[in-house]
């Protein structure tokens, strides 16, 4: 049985992993017989956010790990403790977590650093030619952390023009897509679906994700 990573950003898609898309993206993995092990970096939130009324709290601290394991149920690792020959591939969800805590997108845009951890896994994962899925803004983590590299794949955060001109600044190359369609780059071997980027409902989201999990799956066994 093939083993993959589900990299989570914590919890809660202010400021962390989007929860819909995360579990969607475990459930749909699960039904198609494909093992995983949900790994999160040890590292702390930008911010914390009060998810009732939209705004950070001042002075609190979480860290991605411990919040990203609310969601795996307490079955999770530290990413600096994996390893890519480990799994046969990783899915990354989306939520503002990706953009706040893998990277700085949220603040500083096409100038954002990526951490190490986050980078060096992505390249390996695409060195390695292992499939990777990258759920709503997830795919800019992905083309920054391949940016002055030799890969250039092509990804979908659906429509929105700003996120899309970071793609193709970071080298990557963006299609548009509606939230319930992936794009697959076979050559490259990686999966991409907009999600809460521009889904209506979670309907069109988990539409979306299950066929990025289908396709996922296709690489995996070709």
């Amino acid at each position: 049985m093939a083993k993959v990573a589900v990299v989570l950003s914590g919890c809660g898609f202010l400021d962390g992993a989007e929860i819909h898309e995360s579990v969607i993206t475990l459930l749909a993995l699960d039904r198609a017989g494909i093992s995983y092990q949900c790994v999160a970096p040890n590292i702390p939130q930008m911010h914390v956010v009060n998810h009732l009324i939209g705004q950070p709290v001042a002075g609190e601290t979480r860290n991605v790990l411990v919040e990203a394991a609310r969601i795996a149920r307490g079955d999770i690792k530290d990413l600096a403790t994996v390893k890519v020959a480990e799994f046969d591939g990783a899915l990354f969800p989306g939520g503002y977590g990706a953009a706040k805590n893998y990277c700085d997108y949220a603040t500083q845009g096409d100038g954002c650093q990526i951490n190490p951890a986050v980078e060096e896994f992505l390249v390996e994962m695409v060195k390695a030619r292992k499939p990777v899925g990258v759920i709503c803004i997830s795919p800019v983590v992905l083309a920054r952390a391949l940016k002055g590299r030799e890969f250039r794949p092509k990804l979908t955060i659906g429509t929105d023009p700003g996120t899309a001109k970071s793609i193709e600044i970071f080298g990557s190359k963006h299609i548009a897509c509606p939230a319930t369609d992936c794009v697959v780059d076979a050559e490259l071997r990686v999966v991409s679906t907009p999600a809460y980027m521009t889904g209506r409902n979670i309907a069109e989201v988990a539409t979306g994700i299950e066929r990025l999990v289908q396709e996922f799956a296709k690489l995996l066994r070709a």
